[in-house]
């Protein structure tokens, strides 16, 4: 909105060309969120409490530590998608259709986790809405969104599939690049979903993704820069990096309020939709396996839980102690504190990784 309303002013006042540059306006949307997040966190935060009363149903079989935090109010990612949307609008550029995508995706499927959070409410459990329903409604949408990125994009790129350490290479996957796409989505966005059990412990992995990914677009939508890394050059990817500084604002902001002992939990809400905007943006950027290294604490927690489900089922014995994978080391006596900053060490050790791809090609 301040892009289209400042930016004409320029030649009058050349303060406002400032606008013109993608990283200025990402340094100014990363502020914004935070602030936004510090002003509205308390009164969300006492409006919750007020409507849950009894807060987040917490697992009779999970480590006994967590029934402490019964009374904790859920659904905190209300906060992230106040903030970061607000921040969005003012400083994106609301005339391209990937920064439309991308806010879709995560508004949608933040509005499924709400619908799964309220669902856990009223029924006093961790089972929120049925699976099938929620999958089906996921499917959707990102079915939607991988369709409108390829009618936006007309160039081959859109159904191609870029290979990490493989310089301007594309594997041709033609109309087989829509269910791709949309196990991307939506896969990315219940791995994240899984990955928050612990205070804070998924919200900083999804920043420090958020922060890759909005160096990434930049790059992939400069001309000069994606030419001299050998990486595919998407025209208006950039302005997606104004989206994850948003997110990475909203995120330490909400962080602020959900840092040990939380006072508020992020739930499905933010969880389902930070995840599902990170998968979006991995497949308009043409860095989807990318996803899987620099999110590998997501791919982690998944796996631990589909080898602890397939394991019951084949043999009747667990695996690990507790699944998603960080339950199991509380079970074995870390701290929460131990497990979620080692965890917090293996996302940026896996980030970087991710980034080395940008030019071991």
């Amino acid at each position: 909105m301040l892009y289209h309303l400042l930016y004409p002013l320029a030649e009058d006042f050349a303060i406002f060309n400032l606008f013109r540059y993608i990283t200025f306006r990402t340094g100014c949307a990363i502020l914004t969120a935070l602030i936004i997040g510090f002003v509205i966190g308390p009164a969300i935060i006492k409006w919750l409490k007020k409507k849950q009363g009894e807060g987040q149903p917490i697992r009779n079989d999970g480590p006994e530590t967590h029934f402490k935090k019964a009374g904790t109010p859920t659904m905190g990612g209300l906060m992230i998608l106040i903030s970061a949307g607000i921040s969005v609008l003012l400083w994106s550029d609301l005339s391209n259709p990937y920064v439309w995508i991308v806010g879709g995706v995560i508004l949608a499927f933040g509005l499924i986790g709400a619908a799964d959070d309220y669902a856990k409410l009223t029924k006093r459990s961790h089972e929120g809405i049925s699976g099938k329903v929620r999958l089906l409604c996921e499917f959707a949408i990102a079915f939607l969104a991988v369709a409108a990125y390829i009618n936006f994009t007309t160039t081959t790129v859109a159904t191609g599939l870029a290979i990490p350490f493989m310089k301007d290479f594309l594997l041709p996957l033609g109309i087989m690049m829509i269910p791709f796409g949309m196990l991307v989505i939506v896969g990315a966005s219940n791995a994240v979903n899984l990955t928050d059990g612990l205070d804070g412990l998924a919200i900083v992995p999804v920043m420090i993704a958020a922060a890759c990914y909005g160096l990434i677009s930049y790059l992939v939508g400069n001309a000069l820069f994606s030419e001299y890394l050998g990486i595919q050059f998407v025209p208006g990817t950039g302005e997606l990096a104004i989206i994850c500084g948003a997110l990475i604002g909203a995120g330490m902001g909400f962080l602020w309020f959900n840092a040990p002992p939380a006072m508020v939990f992020m739930g499905d809400t933010g969880s389902l939709s930070m995840g599902a905007g990170l998968g979006a943006m991995a497949v308009i950027v043409k860095h989807e396996l990318v996803l899987a290294i620099i999110g590998g604490l997501f791919v982690l927690e998944t796996l631990s839980v589909v080898i602890q489900v397939v394991s019951f089922k084949l043999t009747g014995k667990r695996v690990f102690r507790m699944a998603p994978i960080h339950h199991h080391f509380e079970k074995k006596g870390w701290s929460e504190p131990t497990v979620v900053i080692r965890f917090w060490i293996i996302a940026v050790i896996l980030a970087l990784v991710g980034l080395s791809t940008l030019k071991l090609r």
